[in-house]
């Protein structure tokens, strides 16, 4: 969850983790493994989209040109992404469905990861002084431990709604995962 580095290195250590979150849901056959992944992997995406709505988009908007149209983007994606792990919450890990969804997903985020780590990160870099970077790091990775662990399509996702709302969201899932043991890998 916490990669350490400036934003750049925390946000593409975390785009390795879901890389291989989805590879291994790829292999998975046993249904009980293959909802540990998609809930470990859900927790990844919530935690890490969390994160960049609350500080890297805002950053984007102050310091790239055409940052309030990138922003919206991104968030668009993160959108679509979270309604996507909410019907997989449903889904039968050994049915045909959740795999086709586990796919879509797939298909979703990666090229989100894609866009960021060849557009978006290099353009921050350019345009943003690297004590910025740090600090956004570092933003970025408290923020990862306060945020929810399960979808919530609903909530906002913009400041400063969705930094007073996601950190109660986050007590309320992250109690609910103790009680439930999801999450825990065995």
């Amino acid at each position: 969850m916490g990669h350490g580095g400036d934003v750049v290195r925390e946000l593409t250590a975390d785009h390795d983790e879901v890389k291989d979150y989805f590879g291994q849901l790829r292999t998975a056959t046993d249904g009980d493994r293959r909802r540990e992944l998609a809930d470990l992997l859900t927790i990844e995406l919530v935690r890490h989209s969390v994160a960049e709505e609350e500080y890297l988009y805002p950053a984007v908007r102050e310091h790239l040109d055409g940052g309030d149209r990138i922003a919206d983007k991104e968030i668009a994606d993160h959108s679509r992404a979270e309604k996507l792990l909410k019907e997989l919450e449903q889904l039968d890990p050994a049915g045909a469905e959740f795999a086709s969804r586990v796919d879509e997903l797939r298909i979703e985020v990666l090229a989100h990861i894609k866009d960021e780590e060849e557009n978006l990160f290099p353009a921050l870099r350019h345009n943003c002084p690297q004590s910025d970077l740090d600090d956004l790091g570092d933003s970025i990775r408290r923020a990862k431990k306060l945020a929810p662990t399960r979808p919530h399509p609903g909530s906002p996702s913009t400041p400063p709604a969705n930094k007073l709302l996601a950190p109660g969201l986050g007590l309320v899932d992250r109690a609910r995962d103790l009680v439930t043991g999801r999450g825990r890998t065995t």
